[in-house]
């Protein structure tokens, strides 16, 4: 079962890759907080359709009440406030610096995880993430005064998740992953429609386009890959590991955008070794702990 969470949250890295570059574009043509609203409520619809199919909806009539607090407290710091943070900071920021920011959240995961959880990670693995953030830092020639109010927002939201990823992990214990999602969606949907009725902004929704609509449609349906795939993938391995891999999307979308503007300097070629070597290290690494069933993460 190792096995099959790593691969699953390899998938999720690769998502969220591409899922950030893209996500650019979509802030771009509509506002930042309408865009995470539909774009929640698109993956709501689809996991409520998969409960249905699979007949797990009923399941939520044994939930306790402890569950419920906890599916909330999961909505309201995953699925809603650092929604609202990413895609405004997103909208006033970088792709490239979004998801370097985000990526950093296996740094805080691994505290979390380590204080609530006991988790231990592997030495190597913190070595081939400390490679891959300092490859992005080169290619992205990120120096602290050049962060702005964006970046600051991304990295509050990278704090909420990272805080939620491990009361989901804590949750997953007894409840599915699907579940899980579906709270996290479901009442993440619900808190930022809230937000925008108390904002004054719930009418925006009805002057969007089609252009918008279908970039709404299409950032959902990725969110959906991305969350099916994490979630389910965090029930089998620690949190810190799943975070530490997914620090992989980050390379992702720094090349995707070197790509777009077309250029390469020598620090970009160096940032760029770095995070080739990080990326040697984790699958190497992740390589032997999935031959080897009984290793031990510390």
């Amino acid at each position: 079962m190792k096995t099959k969470g790593v691969l699953l949250i390899l998938s999720t890295a690769i998502i969220s890759g591409f899922a950030i570059f893209i996500g650019k574009f979509g802030v771009s043509v509509i506002n930042p907080y309408i865009f995470t609203a539909l774009k929640n409520i698109v993956v709501v619809i689809i996991i409520c359709s998969l409960l249905l199919s699979i007949k797990e909806w009923k399941s939520l009539k044994s939930l306790s009440k402890k569950n419920w607090i906890l599916l909330l407290i999961i909505g309201l710091i995953g699925g809603s406030i650092p929604f609202l943070l990413f895609f405004k900071g997103l909208s006033l920021t970088t792709a490239v610096q979004g998801s370097f920011i985000h990526k950093t959240m296996f740094i805080y995961i691994a505290v979390f995880a380590a204080i609530f959880l006991k988790e231990k990670i592997s030495k190597k693995f913190l070595i081939g993430g400390l490679f891959l953030l300092l490859g992005n830092v080169f290619l992205l020639r990120l120096i602290p005064g050049s962060l702005g109010i964006g970046d600051l927002l991304i990295l509050i939201a990278t704090f909420f998740w990272a805080a939620e990823n491990v009361i989901s992990k804590h949750t997953l214990k007894e409840l599915s992953p699907r579940i899980v999602i579906w709270g996290r969606m479901f009442f993440g949907s619900i808190f930022i429609l809230l937000f925008l009725i108390i904002t004054n902004q719930i009418y925006l929704i009805s002057t969007i386009n089609i252009s918008q609509i279908i970039w709404t449609i299409v950032t959902g349906v990725i969110l959906f890959g991305y969350v099916i795939t994490w979630y389910t993938g965090l029930k089998y391995i620690p949190v810190s590991l799943a975070a530490l891999i997914l620090l992989l999307g980050s390379s992702i979308t720094t090349l995707l955008s070197l790509v777009q503007v077309g250029t390469i300097d020598f620090t970009q070629i160096l940032g760029t070794t770095f995070i080739f070597l990080g990326i040697i290290i984790i699958t190497t690494t992740l390589y032997f702990f999935r031959k080897n069933s009984c290793l031990e993460l510390k």
